[in-house]
């Protein structure tokens, strides 16, 4: 396969981005500022839901004789350490600061960068999408995730405004990253079995009921937006090293037994 057909889902899920920013956009100036709060809180229930039914992975797994919840809820401790001794909370809003002063962008440039680039990049969809459009050029899942951000970020861009739009360059790293790793792996990886039996793979489970808790996270700060409570939000950037972490977790506990 060539470089087109490995990135070809990265690049509709970019494109949606894209398009869903430029319709909120232009939506969003003209409605209502109550509306555009509706609006977001209408977004984090979704979220919310989402958030939920991965984090349901956590019921199919364990380590041994250790919950996968519990296996989540170390990795989540451990990474929210991690996070905060690196700062990755911060290092994100700078990223975010520093395009905004780059593009000349105004108002909540940096929370839409942030928030729009998690929740586009956390979730099964994110890793099984990217496995399977690296090793076989199939891009129906990466398809479907791109239909479900585009109406995202719709929704994000009329209330955060172009740094939404941003995130697109997120996607195109991390998804691109894992389709062209994937790809170049592709003769050691699941020896020519379905990359769908991927869903169902403990480590996958694992990851995935994590991300879901760190989503049910972005949720809960898509709702203060909405209620003008920013200042109580998650800290989700600090989270993000539980996802690597998750996976460690599970292999210990199956080691120890």
């Amino acid at each position: 396969m060539n470089l087109l057909a490995h990135l070809s889902g990265t690049l509709i899920n970019v494109a949606t981005v894209l398009i869903g920013t430029t319709l909120g956009l232009l939506l969003g100036g003209r409605l209502p500022e109550k509306t555009q709060r509706t609006l977001l809180q209408t977004l984090s229930l979704v979220t919310l839901f989402i958030g939920m039914d991965m984090s349901g992975a956590l019921n199919k797994v364990s380590g041994g004789h250790v919950p996968g919840v519990i296996l989540a809820l170390v990795a989540l401790a451990l990474g929210a350490v991690i996070g905060e001794g690196l700062g990755i909370e911060e290092r994100l809003a700078a990223l975010g600061d520093h395009l905004k002063r780059r593009f000349r962008g105004g108002g909540r440039f940096t929370e839409g960068f942030v928030a729009a680039s998690l929740l586009f990049c956390i979730g099964p969809l994110t890793i099984v999408g990217g496995i399977q459009n690296g090793l076989t050029g199939d891009s129906s899942t990466y398809v479907l995730k791109s239909v479900l951000d585009g109406i995202a970020a719709l929704a994000l861009a009329g209330v955060y405004g172009v740094g939404v739009g941003f995130s697109a360059a997120s996607v195109l790293l991390i998804q691109g990253g894992i389709s062209l790793t994937a790809g170049g792996l592709a003769g050691v990886l699941l020896h020519g079995a379905d990359p769908a039996i991927l869903r169902n793979d403990p480590y996958v489970l694992l990851v995935t009921g994590a991300g879901g808790l760190i989503i049910l996270g972005i949720s809960w700060n898509l709702m203060l937006g909405g209620l003008s409570m920013d200042d109580k939000r998650v800290r989700v950037g600090s989270l993000l090293p539980a996802l690597v972490l998750a996976p460690l977790a599970l292999w210990l506990a199956k080691l120890i037994g």
